[in-house]
């Protein structure tokens, strides 16, 4: 069983650069088995199932149980994150499924620096950090690199687990109507197809479980309109 992670103090972030805090995260976890690749986000299975493969972009691969579903029903993912250790485990466990071919995962610290390529869905699940983050300019950057017709999907926590690490419960939570709209997306060629606020049933790092919810923000590019 995983063991949760210990919250970092003020002095612990400011002690690190993001990529540092990143890493040693994910170095803490790389010989534990259980935590790679064990698990696929619920809405993600629920959005990508309705499509059919084709190129997405994981934001924030973290322990890659995602890039792993989405490749090994044929999807060619792109899988980014911070922490090089994320990445090499990502890719590793890719060449172990024989999916290499399917996945390309690279680091990025998505405040300087974006992945090329256009995308039929790209995926934002949980995408938060202890540091500050121009979150808003990179989801419209994910945004901007939708294919007509492409989706992006962010997952965001509205409530707080019994393991998170904010355990303020007066935290507000921006709703995805206002994460939309923070985009600033023009509405002739994004659309807004959910704007939801979930519950489900969730476990812990430690394997504890509660209930929570999530905010559902979906976001569609527009279809090219056909010429004259």
């Amino acid at each position: 069983m995983a063991q949760q992670p210990r919250v970092p103090t003020a002095a612990d972030l400011a002690a690190q650069t993001p990529e540092e805090f990143w890493e040693g995260l994910y170095r803490q976890r790389a010989d534990d088995a259980a935590v790679w690749a064990s698990r696929v986000n619920p809405l993600l299975v629920e959005v990508a199932g309705e499509s059919a493969p084709g190129a997405a972009l994981d934001l924030g691969c973290g322990t890659g149980g995602d890039t792993l579903w989405l490749a090994r029903r044929g999807w060619r993912v792109t899988a980014v994150d911070i922490a090089p250790t994320a990445v090499e485990r990502v890719a590793a466990l890719g060449r172990a499924e024989g999916l290499c071919a399917l996945i390309t995962a690279e680091s990025h610290n998505l405040a300087r620096t974006f992945p090329s390529g256009e995308f039929d869905l790209v995926s934002a699940q949980y995408f938060h950090t202890p540091y500050e983050l121009p979150r808003a300019s990179i989801l419209r950057a994910a945004a901007e690199a939708l294919r007509p017709g492409g989706r992006l999907l962010v997952v965001d926590h509205a409530s707080i687990a019994p393991w998170s690490w904010n355990q303020d419960h007066d935290t507000r939570f921006p709703t995805p109507r206002e994460i939309y709209e923070e985009l600033a997306l023009p509405a002739t060629e994004w659309v807004l197809e959910r704007a939801e606020a979930p519950r489900r049933e969730a476990t812990g790092p430690d394997g504890s479980t509660a209930t929570v919810t999530d905010h559902v923000t979906l976001i569609r590019r527009a279809s090219a309109q056909p010429g004259p």
